[in-house]
């Protein structure tokens, strides 16, 4: 999600820990698998409960595992009556916690927390009291095209449905002076926040189309506050070695690195809509829920800045948010019957009313979409 206020950072100042994309940047001037059994009854069994009336078939053993037994979608046409499953990428704190929190209180979610720590995610759902059953981890490093694919085969043969996926998790280096890399030898905040995720929701799309759910939603939190230029970095593979590490081929910048894998969050989901939405049903949509300025993401600034920052997104920009209203905000969007509009912008006025807000011109060009698309496609290899 778009940093939106935070150019309020002092120079000096630096983060380098992955964050979840929940708080708000944009230049201002304050400071400068489960595991089942089937069983058959034998011929004598199930005629001596027919007797009885009793309805003999397939019994599910559930065994002891980190997820629980699975009701399995019903085939293409026929509605069933059971928990839709989400995948949330960065669930284990911000925003991500908050709205997997927001899904399970509702009983009709399954939320599967895709995150790097495992353990950080099992403590932070006790934390917040999301139930046992109302969860399930998995291992998840976006900053590793590898780990994206092992991730993808191990929720298919977890034999979950995919109801919803949310691409929320981010790394944000707003003050960093030189550039690191993921394992593939990508700049770590598009290579983590824009291939990664662009990677994922590829290769789980099969499993969105063949959802029965009343409807099906990839999301996508993004921002609309950078441009990407011509792309030539990107298309260079952005390793500071052949190419420059920003996508638009300059110096490097660690806040507009950030701020560029958000627009291409934006540009990746209108993409998805203009090429899947009419065939398949999905609903694909961005959104900002607003600043959350009490997020850990800024735990490592100074402590003026953390004293200072809240108050003033409070009470000057009116743009502050909780993270357990952003939560609600997100999970609106997943569940909300009501937002089934597909390529929408959302956002929420004063209100805290859902709105469709409207997309800049650098995310709605929809030549650069579609090169983004296909320059990302050879960078993770599905071209």
């Amino acid at each position: 999600m778009a940093l939106q206020a935070a150019s309020l950072l002092p120079p000096t100042i630096s983060i380098h820990k992955e964050a979840k994309s929940n708080a708000c940047l944009k230049e201002t001037t304050l400071f400068g698998v489960p595991f089942s059994t089937h069983f058959s009854f034998p011929l004598h069994l199930t005629q001596e409960l027919r007797k009885k009336g009793v309805a003999a078939g397939i019994v599910r053993a559930q065994t002891a595992a980190t997820t629980p037994a699975v009701d399995r979608a019903a085939p293409q046409g026929k509605k069933t009556l059971r928990k839709g499953t989400v995948i949330i990428t960065g669930a284990s704190s911000g925003l991500g916690l908050a709205t997997a929190k927001a899904l399970a209180e509702t009983g009709e979610w399954h939320v599967i927390m895709a995150c790097r720590n495992f353990l950080k995610a099992e403590k932070a759902a006790k934390s917040v009291g999301i139930t046992k059953e109302s969860y399930s981890v998995m291992h998840l490093d976006l900053a590793s095209l590898e780990s994206v694919r092992q991730f993808a085969d191990t929720f298919r043969r977890s034999g979950r449905p995919l109801d919803a996926l949310v691409c929320n998790a981010a790394v944000y280096l707003p003050t960093a002076k030189e550039p690191t890399y993921t394992a593939e030898g990508f700049e770590l905040s598009v290579g983590t926040n824009h291939l990664g995720h662009f990677l994922l929701a590829r290769l789980l799309l099969d499993d969105l189309k063949q959802s029965d759910y009343p409807y099906k939603r990839l999301i996508i939190v993004g921002s609309i506050t950078a441009n990407l230029g011509d792309l030539r970095g990107l298309a260079g593979g952005l390793n500071g070695i052949q190419s420059s590490a920003m996508i638009d081929g300059g110096d490097f910048d660690g806040a507009k690195a950030y701020k560029d894998s958000k627009v291409c969050n934006m540009l990746t989901m209108q993409e998805f809509h203009r090429r899947y939405n009419e065939e398949t049903g999905i609903t694909f949509a961005s959104l900002y829920p607003g600043c959350i300025a009490t997020t850990g993401l800024f735990r490592e600034h100074i402590p003026l800045f953390r004293l200072l920052f809240p108050p003033f997104q409070k009470y000057i920009t009116k743009g502050y948010v909780s993270e357990e209203e952003a939560g609600g905000r997100l999970a609106q969007v997943v569940s909300d019957p009501s937002l089934t509009k597909s390529g929408v912008y959302w956002s929420w006025n004063k209100n805290s009313e859902s709105f469709e807000n409207q997309l800049s011109k650098e995310a709605s060009d929809a030549e650069k979409a579609r090169k983004l698309w296909e320059v990302s496609e050879k960078l993770v290899g599905l071209a």
